[in-house]
């Protein structure tokens, strides 16, 4: 049996060596119908935000499954009686430095991913980091003490929700006026979107962050 298998492969492997696959025709460039639809300059969040809308609402979704995920899995877990962190001032300071740069360049991508490379996922991951070098280099007393403060897991849950309900929307027609290609407010809903996804994946990874620091003593 094992035979047909390595033949079926080699076939497979011919196939794609010998046979070309035949060059679509369309009448329209793909990125230019995608831009004229979506009405952002950024192809990339055109498909995410609105091509495939279906798909990032899951995503988001399945994100939010992976951060219970990590709290029921340390639920029974002891938490950590000493936990590590950087003490010393240079490592303070590059890593103080390094958020900075990071939070920076996450509102950047939030704010105008719709323009250029980048969008809400990219945005939150750079958030995180963001949030996560300040971790260690912090007493996790006073990261678990701004996070309350903040309300941050209510946050995260908001912008889920309303995530989720503004999709919903646009999914059954409703479009907000697209504005002017290549302006800040222009798009519609999508950089809406492109905020509330950095602002999920950023406050997310806050929450993992505390949870594998208190349970674990360690990033």
């Amino acid at each position: 049996m094992k035979w047909v298998y390595v033949l079926a492969g080699i076939a497979l492997f011919v196939k794609m060596l010998v046979i070309p696959n035949p060059a679509p025709n369309f009448p329209v460039s793909i990125v230019e119908a995608v831009v004229k639809d979506s009405g952002v300059s950024n192809a990339v969040s055109g498909i995410i935000f609105r091509n495939r809308l279906y798909d990032t609402i899951f995503e988001v979704i399945v994100f939010t499954i992976a951060i219970l995920g990590v709290s029921y899995l340390l639920a029974n877990e002891k938490l950590s009686s000493q936990v590590h962190y950087f003490k010393d001032k240079p490592s303070i300071v590059l890593a103080r430095l390094g958020a900075t740069i990071a939070a920076l360049v996450g509102i950047e991508l939030a704010i105008r991913g719709h323009l250029s490379p980048g969008g809400g996922f990219a945005a939150g991951v750079a958030g995180g980091t963001a949030i996560g070098l300040v971790a260690i280099t912090a007493p996790p007393e006073w990261m678990q003490e701004i996070y309350k403060r903040w309300h941050a897991a209510t946050l995260e849950k908001l912008s889920v929700l309303v995530f989720i309900v503004l999709s919903v929307i646009t999914l059954a027609g409703a479009e907000l006026p697209h504005g002017e290609l290549g302006a800040l407010f222009s798009g519609g809903i999508l950089p809406i979107l492109n905020m509330l996804v950095a602002a999920k994946v950023a406050l997310g990874s806050w929450a993992v962050i505390l949870l594998f620091v208190r349970y674990r003593g360690l990033l």
